[in-house]
């Protein structure tokens, strides 16, 4: 079987080398990872015109082959070694012709690899809209490699592409280079000669590049590793210097090309870029500006998702119902309804929130105004061991910790990342509402405070301004106790403000959805079937005599039909399994104020944070269709059987307010983490980290109260 041509797509972070590899595979991509990391990798088919399919692998943009973040390493340990699974038959390199000299770095050193490689002008539609020409002929002379001229947002010269693409991946091709273009000391030649006999198939610049990061590749052994230190310590090598002086010579000898080939550099698109940069980064505008958009960007999520959301969950609901109507009662049913539809439900009801912020935080980011808010809060965001990305998925976690630990992925560095996700489910998000809702009626009295703030609001606000100083707080934490060698810094580019690819915007809402929908929801799907059995069911006497206790206490009462199956309901699910669980629990959570009914609830809730007033409903005989203000009403005439006090009293109130607001009560979003970290680890680390929290406050709270 003859082996598929594999082609690199690789080219600095923002030359447009999404657009190009969506317009050449469309949707014959995928989504999958890099052996021993968590950074994701897309794959995908196209077909040149002899009928020949080849595969891409889209790289993470890259600066150089001197890495600064995870991205970066992950391309340089593909490249220096002939042997890695994602080493490839060719090289498709986009570099940005408005910005050719800084795109060019990379490029050279690619070259030396020795593989055969094609340049991608890109954007050339904005070359040609600002005048700027360039010499294609003359370059590909220059850097003895073919140049095609391309525009991955009009799909212009694509078919020239292809039909270079073609040639290369042709058993006649021409495309490979074997005079260097760096000339290497010495010094360097007799490092990269000792290291490269250790990697099989690799070249003398491979070889200087293992023993430029033989500490940290991940095919050396600790004994290879070892023999590479000893020869740069016997021939004087000092790597970082000589990759100053590298990058140094080849800026020297490549920008003499590139003024030679590029004529009439147009201006008129970089002074509007400045001229929008002098007020969407001004120090005092600049974030105002960023917070605004942000609003609006949490309010569409509201506003935008709250009909497809209220569509979906009507008809799982209609689903179930139907369910209910043409299958008999029984355990069958019920699973049907009460686990895998209201699971179903629980996965597919995210959908609008996710494909909305993504939307959104797309168009921002073709647009280029997501590189602007990096590089505003960069600073700030870096005393708390965080990074400038981290700004949009803290502000989007209000909204749904789901979608905002989703994009986290365009942060590069992974320490920086991780920190991220673990503290985004600290920000309350919507599905706090309803609890904050109940609850806050039990701390703060409705008043008015100087004649126009009430004050159970200002609660509210208060509520999710604790969050975000709880997560802050996390983040210092977390920056302390997660030591890397990865060195922390914010490296970007600023691109000039374009129009969105819309094509690459629907790509990208696509692939977020799949992803969440397959991966997350199938471990959604399974924790609510687990949820619905322990729920539904216990031991068979207790269930039984449960059952038989409430309807001799309907039949006393003289109570409807609806009340009776809302009293047996309330009977069963105490002498469940989730029951017994919560009377297990209820010697750890009496400190905090809590009965076994609240701890059923604290279970239960697990699901999502919400849950918690339909458990209220359900455990204090109110049905289903009853509001949050029904379920209140109730929960404040509870009283304590053997004391005959309120259960809802102040301390018991503030105390599941703070627990609420630090708990990781959401299946959902834990599922999310394990799917982005590629580990149960930190999603364990998160959950006991941040339950922890939850119960420290809240015993302090309930304590001090009391």
């Amino acid at each position: 079987m003859t082996k598929t041509f594999t082609l690199a797509l690789l080219g600095n972070p923002n030359c447009g080398k999404s657009s190009v590899f969506n317009h050449l595979t469309g949707l014959r991509q995928k989504v999958g990872n890099f052996p021993g990391v968590t950074v994701d990798k897309k794959v995908g088919k196209t077909t040149l015109p002899n009928q020949q399919e080849i595969t891409l692998i889209d790289f993470p943009g890259t600066y150089s082959f001197y890495p600064t973040s995870i991205d970066e390493r992950i391309v340089v340990q593909a490249l220096s070694n002939p042997q890695d699974e994602n080493y490839p038959d060719g090289v498709l390199y986009i570099a940005d012709v408005t910005k050719l000299e800084k795109h060019l770095l990379l490029l050279t050193q690619l070259r030396d690899l020795g593989l055969p490689i094609l340049l991608a002008l890109n954007m050339a539609d904005v070359a040609e809209k600002e005048g700027l020409q360039v010499d294609a002929g003359r370059l590909s002379q220059s850097l003895e490699l073919p140049v095609v001229k391309i525009s991955g947002r009009t799909g212009q010269g694509l078919e020239q592409l292809k039909l270079e693409l073609q040639k290369m991946a042709g058993e006649d091709s021409t495309h490979s280079v074997s005079k260097p273009f760096f000339r290497m000391t010495d010094v360097e030649r007799n490092t990269a000669r000792a290291a490269k006999e250790i990697v099989p198939n690799a070249n003398t610049y491979q070889g200087l590049l293992v023993a430029h990061h033989y500490d940290w590749l991940p095919f050396l052994s600790d004994a290879q590793r070892k023999l590479i230190a000893d020869v740069a310590q016997q021939n004087n090598f000092h790597s970082l210097r000589a990759q100053v002086d590298e990058t140094m010579k080849r800026f020297d000898k490549f920008t003499p090309m590139v003024r030679a080939v590029v004529q009439e550099q147009g201006s008129e698109e970089r002074r509007f870029t400045d001229r929008l940069d002098n007020v969407l980064t001004h120090r005092v505008f600049g974030p105002i500006i960023f917070f605004t958009l942000m609003l609006l960007v949490f309010q569409a999520i509201f506003a935008w998702a709250s009909y497809p959301m209220d569509l979906i969950e009507s008809f799982f609901g209609y689903t179930g119902e139907l369910v209910k109507t043409y299958i008999p009662d029984g355990w069958f049913s019920s699973l049907l309804t009460d686990g895998i539809i209201a699971g179903l439900g629980g996965i597919l009801v995210f959908i609008p929130q996710i494909a909305i912020l993504f939307f959104l935080i797309s168009l921002l980011e073709e647009v280029g105004y997501m590189a602007r808010a990096a590089y505003m809060f960069d600073n700030v965001m870096r005393s708390f061991g965080l990074n400038g990305r981290s700004i949009v998925a803290l502000v989007s976690g209000g909204a749904c910790a789901i979608p905002a630990i989703m994009s986290t992925r365009t942060i590069g560095n992974w320490k920086e990342r991780l920190i991220t996700i673990l503290v985004t489910p600290f920000i309350s998000c919507s599905a706090r509402i309803p609890v904050y809702t109940v609850l806050i009626g039990f701390v703060v009295p409705p008043r008015t405070v100087a004649g126009i703030f009430n004050m159970q609001g200002l609660a509210f606000m208060g509520l999710y301004l604790l969050g975000i100083v709880g997560a802050l707080l996390a983040a210092w934490i977390f920056k302390l106790i997660l030591n890397t060698k990865e060195r922390s810094f914010l490296m970007l580019e600023l691109p000039e403000y374009r129009k969105p690819v819309m094509r690459n915007v629907g790509l990208t809402v696509w692939e977020k959805v799949k992803s969440f929908v397959i991966e997350a929801g199938q471990i959604i799907l399974a924790i609510s079937i687990v949820l619905w059995f322990l729920a539904s069911y216990g031991p068979s006497q207790e269930m039984e005599q449960a059952r038989e206790e409430a309807l001799a206490t309907a039949e006393a009462q003289n109570l409807d039909d609806t009340e009776t199956q809302n009293l047996i309901a309330a009977r069963q699910i105490e002498a469940s399994y989730a029951g017994h669980i919560g009377k297990a629990i209820e010697p750890a959570i009496e400190p905090l104020g809590y009965d076994w009914k609240i701890g059923i609830a604290l279970i239960t809730s697990f699901a999502a944070r919400e849950v918690f007033v339909g458990t209220m409903a359900t455990i204090y005989s109110i049905g289903s269709e009853g509001d949050e203000y029904s379920v209140r009403d109730r929960m404040a005439k509870e009283r304590n059987p053997v004391t005959g006090e309120r259960v809802y009293t102040l301390a018991t109130s503030l105390s599941l307010l703070l627990f609420y607001v630090f708990a990781m009560q959401c299946m959902s979003t834990l599922a999310v983490v394990k799917r982005e970290t590629k580990s149960w680890k930190w999603p364990t680390i998160q959950f006991f980290f941040m339950t922890a929290l939850a119960y420290l406050s809240a015993l302090l709270a309930y304590q001090w109260l009391s």
